[in-house]
């Protein structure tokens, strides 16, 4: 959820007259911190997941399901073992929004050995067992999107109402309680009443209704002249909603703007495989994802921001909520990538150039300082800006985006990171794993084999509205680069032609083999696919932190003609080296950019399986991913459907469903038993899992003595 602070929040009026004091401040801690971490070079890749969970109690007798506001009494529990043993515990618990939800994470981060993929799944199956013997036996926790009746009449446990005229109420929802807030920290009802008063008007979700054959129309609540839209009005409805997300440690910052650039133009795709949540208050929506819901709960832009009135109390027009997809890529690379006009504070951006900060990152950070604070508390007003980050933080952790660049704590072992923030919830650990180690590994894959994913801001900006779409992992086509290639690997390419050229010239001989490259010295592939012509990268080591030093099979990174231009052979450039933009970008299905299309894209899984060849993986870890990688196959290619049409499907096939797009309670119960089931193993659910669905990994809770003894002799021991 972001910075916690600790101590006594101000009112809104006293935040709103203290905004420039954070902005100024703010700034400054950045320019220290910046200077003082700038130069940090060497550290290894560590990597985590955070999964966020939802606490239902069921009532079997009347066949009601509920999310029980459990929370604060949980984490209270769950944290006994981290007080007692901080270092030595399997998991951390944290607070969200939701006093339904908790969030746990690895008891510490997962490194860069290969056998670490094999400790995902345990960890999270660990995580919600732990949960789980403190709970009653008709209670279950669910790592689930959001609840279908969130908001709906009743949805919590005990029972709470909401109460839309107290003018003590945060929310002032007419759908969503108070209570159902998380009561354990000041920050959560805080930030629900500053953002409702920045606004000067409560929130509003509007969101399209699935309309069936005997789908009431207007929707109850609908805004007047819109009676297809299911209305929602609160933070709740967006931030109680569960995600999954990744953080990676960097070996520098330049390694972690480049991440954080790779990243972006995969966080629309991720979200339309993830796709988990296509009901809300009861309805059954055309959206089949949370973001735009979450970007609404929290969009506390005037009229004015919002282009709806001329521009007279506030500064800027701004395009967009300060929870929604990125604005601008921090590498120089992604820089001409920058398509979209970016609002950034003059003033602020003047004073991070002065104080020595790039013009793209201090683009980034006078763009982020653009949103005043929506919350703070006494105790943090005043600050040393040379040691502390509060005032930074404050601002960077209430901007939500796709990606998040993350300077290294002050005072910490931790380096510079990106964290990966797209991806739903998915129902069981074995999916969620899946999706993990599938990111993690791509990171990988980037930084190994330099490939370039960079798409226009816009076409970014337009994929994130595409993944929202019913059906979209199956139905919808999205922007992506056709070509994989750095630009310096075009241009090291470029270069080895004209030389073979030259050659050929000169001795009559020489052939080009269609990769641009003479006498046959290239990587035998036309068509992007996966090859077998593989060669160590790790000299028979478990290592791969693959910093981006470009060197695969022997070759440099293509930066001084000696490159074959090919990284293992196992990604063709199927674009023409005159770069014209137009022509870098294709729209392609989600089955093309995972499973590949013949001249275009080799696909993102025959890459990492490429990648994996070139790796020295134990048995039981290769099984493992092999299993993951075939899971995201089937899912792309649509032999396995996502979460949400699975939702959907379950909704409109039971008994008591009128065609009327409600999911009544009985709807809602049967659907989380069942979910219930999948997760604990005891449901078969092929559409979603596959035919012979039962966790097939051979995940592990450590890593077996005998490895651990032969990644020794060959110095991959785990680091400390």
């Amino acid at each position: 959820m972001g910075l916690l602070s600790e101590g006594s929040p101000l009112s809104w009026e006293e935040t709103k007259a203290l905004a420039d004091h954070v902005r100024e401040h703010g700034v400054n801690q950045f320019i220290n911190l910046y200077h003082r971490l700038k130069d940090r070079q060497g550290d290894i890749l560590k990597w985590g997941d955070e999964v966020e969970y939802i606490i239902v109690k069921f009532d079997d007798d009347q066949k009601v399901a509920r999310v029980a506001l459990r929370a604060q009494d949980l984490l209270a529990q769950l944290n006994e073992k981290e007080l007692a043993d901080p270092n030595g515990v399997k998991s951390l618990w944290r607070p969200e929004y939701g006093a339904y939800m908790i969030e746990g994470t690895p008891g510490k981060p997962f490194g860069g050995l290969m056998a670490h993929f094999n400790l995902v799944e345990a960890n999270m199956r660990y995580r919600r067992e732990e949960v789980t013997e403190l709970l009653a036996k008709d209670e279950c926790v669910m790592s689930i999107t959001n609840f279908p009746r969130l908001g709906a009449p009743n949805f919590t446990y005990p029972l709470a109402q909401p109460r839309p005229e107290d003018p003590l109420s945060s929310a002032r929802s007419l759908y969503f309680p108070d209570e159902a807030i998380f009561p354990g920290h000041p920050r959560f009802k805080t930030l629900t009443r500053n953002i409702r008063k920045r606004r000067g008007e409560k929130v509003s979700i509007k969101l399209k209704v699935f309309k069936d054959t005997k789908t009431k129309l207007p929707v109850e609540g609908a805004p007047p002249g819109e009676p297809d839209v299911v209305l929602l009005d609160a933070m709740g409805f967006g931030m109680g909603c569960c995600c999954l997300q990744l953080t990676f440690q960097a070996c520098n910052i330049t390694e972690a703007r480049r991440l954080y650039d790779q990243l972006a133009p995969l966080c629309p795709i991720m979200l339309a495989l993830t796709a988990a949540s296509p009901i809300y208050r009861g309805y059954l929506t055309e959206s089949d994802c949370r973001w735009n819901v979450i970007s609404s709960s929290v969009d506390c832009r005037t009229e004015e921001e919002r282009g709806l009135a001329p521009l007279d109390q506030q500064k800027f027009k701004i395009a967009k909520s300060r929870y929604d997809s990125i604005d601008s890529y921090l590498s120089p690379e992604g820089a001409k990538y920058n398509d979209v006009p970016l609002t950034y504070d003059e003033k602020v951006y003047q004073r991070l150039v002065e104080g020595g900060i790039d013009h793209l990152l201090a683009q980034h950070v006078a763009h982020l300082f653009i949103r005043d604070t929506v919350s703070l508390f006494s105790e943090k007003v005043h600050q040393n800006d040379n040691e502390d980050t509060d005032h930074f933080e404050n601002i960077q952790s209430t901007n939500w985006q796709t990606m998040r660049f993350k300077p290294p704590p002050p005072n910490s072992s931790i380096g510079w990171r990106v964290e990966f923030r797209p991806c739903e919830a998915q129902i069981s650990d074995f999916e969620n794993a899946a999706i993990v180690c599938f990111v993690v590994l791509l990171t990988r894959v980037i930084l190994s084999y330099q490939l370039n994913f960079l798409t226009p801001i816009s076409k970014v900006d337009e994929n994130m509205q595409t993944a929202q779409k019913r059906d979209a992992c199956r139905k919808e086509k999205f922007w992506f680069r056709k070509s994989s290639k750095t630009t310096e690997q075009r241009a090291a390419k470029a270069q080895a032609q004209a030389l073979a050229q030259a050659q050929a010239q000169t001795n009559g001989k020489a052939t080009l083999n269609g990769n641009g490259l003479a006498n046959g010295n290239g990587n035998g592939s036309e068509n992007g696919d996966q090859e077998e012509q593989q060669q160590p990268l790790t000299n028979g080591s478990a290592k791969m932190n693959g910093h981006g030093n470009g060197t695969t099979n022997g070759t440099t990174n293509g930066t001084n003609g000696s490159s074959n231009g090919s990284s293992n052979g196992a990604d063709s450039d199927h674009t023409d080296t005159d770069d014209e933009e137009n022509e870098l970008f294709q729209l392609l299905s989600i089955n093309e950019i995972f499973n590949g299309k013949p001249n275009v894209f080799p696909g993102l899984v025959p890459l990492i399986r490429s990648y994996l060849q070139s790796m020295e993986v134990d048995t039981d870890t290769h099984c493992t991913i092999e299993q993951y990688l075939r899971f995201i196959q089937k899912r792309a290619a649509g032999e396995l459907i996502t979460t949400a049409t699975w939702m959907r499907e379950q909704v409109l096939s039971h008994p008591d469903y009128k065609q009327d797009s409600v999911v009544s309670e009985r709807i809602n119960y049967d659907l989380l038993k069942r979910i219930q089931g999948i997760q604990e193993g005891k449901q078969v659910e092929p559409a979603l899992l596959g035919q012979d669905y039962h966790s097939k990994t051979k995940t592990k809770d450590f890593i077996p003595p005998a490895l651990q003894k032969q990644l020794a002799k060959n110095g991959c021991c785990e680091e400390k």
